[in-house]
């Protein structure tokens, strides 16, 4: 198997191609044929070992999926998660993933990733999310907020917070408190618990929500 027709009938169906992907269809491949097709237009390089069809689609999901993929362990989260669940208005330009590997940055022909590491007892709350012939692992709603904040502790009181003009309604009638209050739980600081609880102030600013949602210290 040497032709790019052959090639792209085998991988038509992935979002991104590993070298390991080639050699386990094609034992007998020939690297150079990548170098080759690259030139001609059929494929392009991702990072070192992962390529794509030039004629794949690549939108949102895609590059969420390939994020996962040329990075393992890893998934969507921080403000490419928010965004997705219209927890905040601004449009992002990077996909943003957490990984127990160490933080990393990728500039790619087909989408700029950043990955932020993270301690392996704090690599939970993501699920798989399937849509057509892709899967990406992404922070569900309750995580996604617990990560930005996270890695973004300078946001202390709740005037800073009110600047990173979060979608309070959505929020509101989307996240999951006891879910938070249990993910929170794991989380063995009181400094960013102190952070949480002005950010639950914030978004419950009601005195009714603020008494019930405050996180016990």
């Amino acid at each position: 198997m040497n032709t790019i027709i052959d090639f792209a009938n085998t991988f038509k169906n992935n979002v991104v191609i590993s070298s390991y992907d080639i050699k386990k269809e094609f034992p007998k491949f020939y690297n150079h044929r990548l170098v080759e097709w690259q030139k001609q237009g059929y494929i392009k390089k991702v990072i070192r070992g992962f390529y794509i069809l030039s004629s794949s689609e690549i939108n949102e999901f895609s590059s969420f999926a390939i994020a996962n993929k040329i990075y393992e362990p890893s998934y969507i989260s921080l403000e490419s998660a928010l965004r997705y669940y219209n927890f905040i208005p601004e449009q992002t330009f990077t996909v943003a993933s957490i990984s127990t590997r160490k933080t990393k940055k990728f500039m790619t022909p087909i989408d700029n990733f950043v990955y932020n590491n993270i301690t392996p007892s704090l690599f939970f709350g993501y699920e798989i999310i399937h849509f057509k012939n892709l899967f990406f692992k992404i922070a569900d709603r309750e995580k996604a907020i617990l990560d930005y904040l996270y890695f973004h502790r300078h946001f202390k009181t709740e005037k800073d917070i009110e600047e990173l003009r979060f979608n309070i309604e959505e929020i509101r009638n989307t996240l999951d408190l006891n879910k938070f209050n249990d993910y929170l739980l794991k989380y063995n600081n009181m400094s960013f618990k102190k952070i949480i609880n002005n950010f639950l102030n914030y978004i419950y600013h009601d005195q009714s929500f603020r008494d019930s949602k405050r996180i016990s210290k």
